[in-house]
């Protein structure tokens, strides 16, 4: 079907924030005809609303983007609560969020293989525009999101306006954090990781106070058990909103199969299959994700805004070997320096990443890394012992990028990193065994969203540590929140967003510093 689109909408981003509908005002929504073959649809069991876990968009391009949801009128049963066969499920895109104005519409079928997940590849939009979505099973209408497209290819540098985030225990704290960033004016969230914990929840919900199922005492080790971790999670309504709000760029770190696991060691093969399938099911992600016989999936990917920015999403697990100088905490050895004794990407990736960053014509060159690339000197002047699950593990990895920055004359290399649940903001050195080394790139490190809760765990831990590095231009070991960054052709500006505890989910978050990037000029300025 061909549409010919009008101007660009003059719907403002905030004040649609108010307009989209929840669960408890769908009744009106679900009284607008979808046109389709879900009415014909098997009903679920007990008749319950099948949208509980909402909708989410992600992976824009300047013609489409991945629609998401999942039918799981019973967060926890092992079928979800839907019938083992596939059913029908609509889906339209409209200009306007009361989805009158439909651009796009369609059916697609919910495999029980996929928990009756919903992956629509949506194509034949227009660059750079808002626009809103839904779905309908039955005589059940999801909530109403919003997404946007990536600008033209070959249009106007413009701007970029995006947050980042990591770190989501559900027992140890609200997502507050989520509910302010539904308040920003973003074009694009990345999250880089620890989406899910694969620990079991204590009855109480922890920090929430939240009655849990005997179900979720035990951590997951079967995809059953990985669909109900997601299940809990994406059930958070603040979570939702933001997935209802942006379409989002996702990678994964180590919790989504297992603590600090690196490739094959990723705990026993049926979980870490399991783990995967069950991280594609809940992710607005495209069919080039779908986990393969072997239980691997593809998952790093480059996506582009316009001229402004290149954004490269790095899978730091799948492919990485053991650290060839140690686990956890331990001296730095010289195998570490040799690239055939282990990598943090394998060789694929890496190749993949240092040709597009050759490539690259990109104003910003943009790096989502789920694990900190600078490095943090654990013992003084030595500089000998590190942190071997981080980019200080594979320093020949780590150099190979940084070499190609210099040769490649790559501009204004830029990465965003999570994991550590505490936020960095750090020069990334030719050389960091060399402190005169010149500086090629700037890092900012996010704080997780809730993991930890209100502890004080790593101020007191890394703060001594700190003056050991002198390329750490900022650090913050205790706080939760998020990072927001905006960019345009002259300089990028990142705001560190925090919360002052995460018991309350309605706590308010306040930019706690501020800094800048010139264009052309690497390190990051304090405001």
């Amino acid at each position: 079907m061909t549409v010919n689109f009008p101007g660009r909408s003059g719907l403002d981003r905030r004040r649609f924030l108010g307009g989209i509908g929840t669960v408890a005002g769908l009744a009106a929504l679900s009284q607008v005809p979808l046109e389709g073959d879900a009415l014909a649809a098997p009903r679920v069991r007990g008749g319950e609303y099948p949208f509980k876990l909402g909708v989410a968009s992600g992976d824009p391009t300047p013609g489409g983007v991945v629609l998401w949801t999942r039918l799981v009128p019973e967060l926890f049963s092992p079928d979800g609560g839907m019938p083992s066969r596939p059913v029908p499920v609509d889906w339209q895109v409209a200009l306007d969020p009361g989805m009158r104005r439909v651009v796009r519409r369609g059916t697609v079928s919910a495999l029980p293989e996929l928990a009756h997940s919903v992956h629509v590849e949506v194509e034949g939009l227009e660059p750079g525009r808002e626009y809103h979505y839904r779905f309908r099973y039955r005589g059940d209408v999801s909530t109403v999101g919003r997404t946007r497209t990536a600008p033209r290819e070959h249009g106007p540098l413009g701007s970029l306006s995006f947050a980042f985030a990591s770190c989501q225990d559900w027992s140890h704290g609200f997502y507050s954090a989520y509910r302010n960033m539904a308040e920003e004016d973003l074009d694009l969230v990345v999250h880089l990781g620890d989406y899910v914990y694969e620990y079991g929840i204590p009855a109480d919900g922890g920090l929430r106070r939240t009655p849990t199922p005997d179900v979720l005492r035990e951590g997951p080790l079967d995809l059953d058990r990985w669909r109900m971790q997601y299940a809990l999670y994406k059930s958070d309504p603040d979570l939702q909103r933001v997935h209802a709000r942006f379409p989002w760029l996702v990678t994964w770190d180590d919790h989504e199969v297992q603590n600090d696991y690196a490739g094959a060691n990723g705990g026993a093969t049926a979980n870490r299959v399991a783990a995967y399938k069950a991280w594609y099911e809940h992710q607005p992600v495209s069919r080039r994700s779908l986990p393969r016989k072997d239980g691997s999936l593809l998952l790093y990917r480059r996506s582009a805004w316009g001229r402004l920015a290149q954004l490269d999403v790095l899978d730091t697990r799948q492919y990485r070997t053991a650290p060839p100088c140690g686990w956890g905490e331990a001296p730095a050895c010289e195998a570490g320096n040799d690239p055939t004794k282990g990598s943090m990407l394998g060789a694929t990736q890496e190749r993949w990443l240092l040709d597009g960053l050759r490539r690259s014509e990109a104003r910003w060159n943009v790096i989502a890394t789920s694990v900190m690339m600078a490095r943090l000197d654990h013992d003084g002047p030595t500089g000998d012992i590190i942190w071997h699950d981080a980019w200080d593990g594979y320093p020949a990895s780590r150099r190979a990028i940084t070499d190609t920055f210099t040769s490649a004359r790559v501009r204004n290399p830029v990465l965003v990193a999570g994991d550590w649940h505490s936020t960095f903001v750090n020069d990334i050195k030719s050389d960091f065994d060399d402190p005169d080394s010149r500086v090629v790139a700037t890092e900012f490190v996010g704080t997780s969203i809730s993991t930890n809760g209100d502890g004080e765990v790593y101020g007191p831990y890394y703060g001594p540590m700190i003056k050991w590095n002198p390329h750490i231009k900022f650090f913050d070991g205790d706080r939760r929140g998020y990072v927001t960054c905006k960019l345009d052709q002259h300089r990028w500006r990142t705001d560190l967003r925090m919360v002052p505890t995460v018991s309350r989910a309605d706590a308010r978050a306040t930019t706690f510093a501020s800094f800048v990037v010139e264009d052309r000029r690497p390190g990051a300025v304090r405001l």
